[in-house]
């Protein structure tokens, strides 16, 4: 069985009003939740060149992931090949990946709320550089909801969160490299002048 994530994201100027456009529709919320996540690699980012992904996550739980390219391009969509497992110690599993020889190469941290409706998860994520909303689920679903929330298909972004934070850094000439909240204390820019280079049609 292919595990498939198939997700668009969105660039949030109001969130507070998308959030309540998302409970109109009827979509019940699972929370909010901190989250810190270490992208590992190896000693030659081979990961990373295959533009695969390999992550540890903690927020209520402890979550290894591996993502990687499907066999066929989708424009539309942002789609990853993604197997997941729960694992019981965080630390644990740190040291485990490191003896097998990856390496933390970068950490991301994010405030994510959970919403859930019928079978399409919406996530509201607030990144150290902005906040988002994440539509994951089935092509029809993602597609049908954006337009109910009041986005437009044209302004989805295809990149994920540290792809995104890449194109910030080096228009901004960030100095740091782990997208921490710490690290943006004292940075001041507005994300929105950078739209044209993160959402799908203008790629």
């Amino acid at each position: 069985m292919e595990n498939l994530e198939i997700e668009v994201k969105f660039y949030l100027s109001d969130m507070d009003r998308i959030r309540d456009r998302i409970i109109e529709l009827g979509a019940v919320s699972m929370g909010r939740i901190f989250e810190t996540n270490i992208r590992f690699d190896d000693a030659d980012n081979r990961l990373i060149q295959k533009k695969s992904l390999l992550r540890l996550r903690q927020d209520k739980k402890s979550i290894l992931t591996f993502k990687s390219e499907p066999l066929f391009n989708d424009d539309q969509f942002k789609i990853l090949r993604e197997l997941e497992v729960e694992v019981s110690d965080f630390n644990t599993m740190k040291h485990i990946l490191e003896s097998l020889g990856f390496r933390e190469e970068q950490v991301y941290e994010k405030w994510r709320e959970t919403f859930i409706l019928n079978r399409t998860h919406l996530c509201l994520d607030t990144m150290p550089y902005g906040n988002f909303l994440e539509i994951e689920g089935q092509k029809e679903d993602i597609k049908k909801l954006a337009s109910q929330i009041g986005l437009k298909w044209k302004k989805r972004i295809l990149l994920n969160y540290l792809a995104i934070f890449d194109v910030i850094k080096q228009k901004s000439n960030l100095p740091f490299y782990d997208v921490t909240f710490s690290n943006f204390i004292n940075i001041r820019f507005d994300p929105a002048k950078y739209l044209d280079l993160l959402e799908a049609n203008h790629h």
